[in-house]
């Protein structure tokens, strides 16, 4: 699964198909078989697209009884629920194929995958198909980049076998052949194909832990590094091995998507609270800008006021009608200085407050820019993720309910089942 951290990690997912039921489902799908899927990231419209590197000859359960009648397998000694059937899916996260160009590298890039798959399984004779998926959309990143964006990923349902000996044993009337092979046959069993295998150090011995007792490495784990270790052979030096440790290696295609949907909700929920948060700052600045704006508009008012006592000022004094002159009063003339003193104030507070007011303005006016351009965006994306918002806010407990009921069953009823290992042994993943 992607981390949005730049790096493109290869994984490998092993699944047991263990009720006929079980390899039904799953040829529908590979092969697709339905008219009709629920799962909505399916674009029929491109199922051409798909590509076969090992078309299927019937059915999955008609290929392996041919197989079997062939003696190309045998199923001597197994149990009548044994797992005699098995998929692996190959894929790596879908910005990968989309900057290196999408379909045509996906194509040549899972080609190589196949050739991997063979070795894995131990011969293209025991894969039944092999089919890379071209039509399943990574709606995440469609809608990011505003395009169709599809997420490339390998189907290869196979027969797990192991190489059987049987020795001549005692009874054998020519002595001289005990205890050497009398046949080699190629026996389906999952568990042994499967089995854990001693952990080596870097001189090719086994590593014990602390108690003395063998350290035990998971065959799922080195599943991972033959794959990761055969891309690179491959030419392909731009990827890295999924992560040790990580739950991706073991999901079920059911709960990878759901849990890349929760994550997906998530980030979505996040930008939606971002986009909130910046909205009230805005509106914040905005409402601050307005209340300095009102706060220079009454000084202004108030210096204008004071500027009108110049007509008081024109009014002092009478005229001489012969000369012309106008005498003043003592208390006039002590009026008029005191108008005189104050009009050259206010003159010059006017001009500085008339600067403040042009440049307050244009603040007022940025801001109210800013904010309509965050409001806008607000309102596209509160629309675009409404259907998710709405139903955690109308029934947040049905939605938790539902994505629990959906990985719940799918521990009921798992696609494989990890490796037991014996008690006391430590496991290295």
């Amino acid at each position: 699964m992607a981390r949005n951290d730049g790096v493109n990690r290869t994984i490998v997912r092993n699944h047991d198909l263990k009720a006929p039921g079980d390899v039904a489902k799953i040829q529908e799908h590979n092969e697709r078989e339905k008219t009709q899927y629920s799962n909505q990231d399916i674009v029929q419209e491109r199922a051409e697209m798909n590509v076969h590197f090992k078309a299927p000859t019937a059915s999955y359960t008609e290929m392996f009884e041919q197989l079997e009648r062939e003696k190309v397998i045998s199923t001597r000694g197994l149990k009548p629920d044994a797992v005699k059937f098995g998929e692996l899916v190959f894929d790596v996260n879908s910005a990968y194929f989309y900057n290196h160009g999408g379909y045509e590298f996906a194509k040549q890039f899972y080609a190589d995958a196949y050739k991997a798959a063979v070795e894995i399984v131990g011969g293209e004779q025991f894969i039944l198909s092999a089919v890379m998926h071209a039509d399943e959309q990574n709606r995440a990143m469609s809608e990011a980049l505003g395009e169709d964006v599809y997420h490339y990923h390998l189907h290869v349902v196979y027969i797990p076998v192991v190489e059987k000996q049987v020795l001549w044993s005692k009874r054998c009337k020519d002595k001289s052949l005990v205890g050497t092979v009398k046949e080699t046959f190629m026996q389906v069993s999952r568990s042994k194909k499967w089995a854990s295998k001693p952990a080596l150090d870097a001189d090719g011995k086994p590593m014990l832990n602390a108690r003395g007792k063998q350290i035990l490495k998971s065959s799922y784990s080195v599943l991972q590094d033959d794959f990761f270790h055969f891309m690179r052979l491959a030419g392909y030096d731009d990827i890295e091995r999924g992560e040790r440790g990580s739950t991706e290696e073991h999901l079920t295609v059911t709960q990878f998507k759901v849990k890349a949907e929760q994550q997906r909700l998530e980030a979505v929920s996040e930008q939606v609270t971002q986009a909130e948060q910046a909205l009230v700052d805005a509106n914040a600045a905005a409402e601050k800008q307005e209340q300095r704006l009102h706060a220079l508009k009454k000084e202004t008012k108030t210096a204008k006021v004071a500027a009108l006592t110049a007509r008081e000022i024109k009014e002092m004094g009478k005229r001489n009608p012969l000369t012309g002159s106008i005498t003043l009063t003592a208390q006039e003339c002590g009026e008029l200085k005191k108008h005189a003193v104050k009009g050259l104030a206010a003159r010059a507070e006017i001009v500085k407050l008339s600067d403040k007011l042009s440049a307050a303005e244009q603040a007022a006016s940025v801001w109210k820019q800013r904010y309509d351009s965050i409001h806008e965006k607000y309102e596209a994306l509160k629309k675009k993720v409404q259907p998710y918002l709405t139903a955690l806010k109308a029934a947040p407990e049905k939605v938790r309910a539902f994505i629990r009921d959906v990985l719940a069953h799918e521990r009921e009823n798992p696609e494989r089942k990890h490796p037991s290992h014996s008690q006391g042994r430590d496991m290295e993943i």
